[in-house]
Formats: C-alpha cells, structure tokens, sequence
C-alpha cells in the first residue's frame, strides 16, 4: 500500500517552534555521468500546489507542470555537486555537499529541515532530522525531489545535445545498455564519473588492451 505525502512533519517542527521549514532531496546518486542535484523547498503552508509527491511516481509531464508550480508559491534553492567532486569524496558525500549548497541558496535561511534518507550531511546550517522514503512522506521533501529531478533531466537534455551517442537526453546519465554501448564505442567525457565501475573498466581496458 502506499501512502502520499502530507504535511505531518512539517506541523510538527512548526509545533515546536520553527516556522521556515525546508524539505530536501536530491536526485542522480545511481547515474555514471552528470552531476548530483539536490533541492530545498520552503513551503507555504497556505499556498501548497495539488499534485505533489515522489517524483518517480508522478508523470514526466506532471513533474513538468509542478516544477513550474513550485517556485511561484514557495521558496527554492538549487544546487549541483560535479562529477569531480563526486570522484574526490563519494556519491554519498557528494549528494550531502549538494544539500547543503541547495539550502544555502534559498532565498530566505530556514530555520528547520527535513532531509530524505538516513543520515545528515555534515556542515547543516540549522537543526533538521531525516525522514526515511521523505519523498513519499512530506510534501516539503516531494517538492524537493521533484525540483531536483526536473531540472536534473533538462541538464543531462542539455549535455546530451553536447555530447551525442550517450542517450542521455533519454537515461539521464544512468547506466542503460544504450549508454554502456556509447562508452564503449565513444569513449569517455568529462561528465562521466571515473569512480563508477562502469567508466573505470572502459578506462582500464584502455590502458590494458
């Protein structure tokens, strides 16, 4: 059975005390290619747009349309990790430094957060907790993973205009057989993540023939 997101968290912390609440989420961990996007969405809780939820189960154009939505009634920030970062740290520490980059470029500070997954990311610049399936559970953090989503998709949209023979206009960046097929036949880019079993075997194979 599943549930939809609500508000019940957010009523909590404003419970509490807290009257800026960020819902945050990124998207990209799983892609060989592009960078982690997260994002950070204050919501007024007077003004909240129908329709969100998790961003995997909404439409392409339902995510569409909501990520038109979102910004005109509700405070966003956006951010990246690049490709090089995620090389240097990890995926995990990656998607945690582009968290903490989305809350920082909301247009007002929040004075609370609520972060998909398990763990914090370092470095948070209020008090927040984690919300396991957040996407799925808030609607802060649904508004986030969509914003996340949507504008991860035009940049790979983008790069693959830039770079063809990947079909990242159509994977995203993920590992499809169509984009394992592109790195064998095309090589490697500077947008692929050289940490990622897949693009380190293309490398080695290269060095080693």
């Amino acid at each position: 059975m599943t549930h939809s997101p609500d508000y019940t968290f957010e009523l909590s912390a404003r419970t509490d005390g807290f009257h800026h609440i960020a819902g945050v989420d990124e998207v990209g961990r799983g892609p060989i290619a592009g960078p982690v996007v997260a994002a950070a969405v204050i919501l007024d809780p007077d003004n909240i747009p129908d329709g969100l939820n998790d961003s995997k189960r909404l439409t392409a154009r339902k995510r569409e349309i909501l990520f038109d939505q979102i910004p005109k009634v509700a405070l966003v920030g956006i951010a990246e990790a690049t490709v090089a970062e995620i090389d240097k740290h990890n995926i995990l520490r990656a998607s945690h430094i582009a968290m903490v980059r989305a809350i920082a470029a909301l247009p007002r500070a929040p004075d609370f957060a609520l972060v998909d997954g398990n763990l914090l990311p370092r470095d948070m610049p209020c008090p927040a907790m984690t919300i396991i399936k957040g996407d799925s559970r808030s609607l802060s953090i649904a508004a986030a993973s969509i914003m996340a989503k949507v504008w991860r998709d035009r940049l790979m949209v983008g790069l693959a205009q830039q770079h063809p023979g990947y079909g990242w206009d159509r994977n995203a960046g993920y590992p499809t057989p169509e984009h394992k097929e592109g790195l064998k036949c095309n090589g490697v880019t500077l947008h692929h993540r050289r940490s990622f079993a897949p693009v380190r075997n293309i490398l080695w194979q290269g060095k080693n023939p």
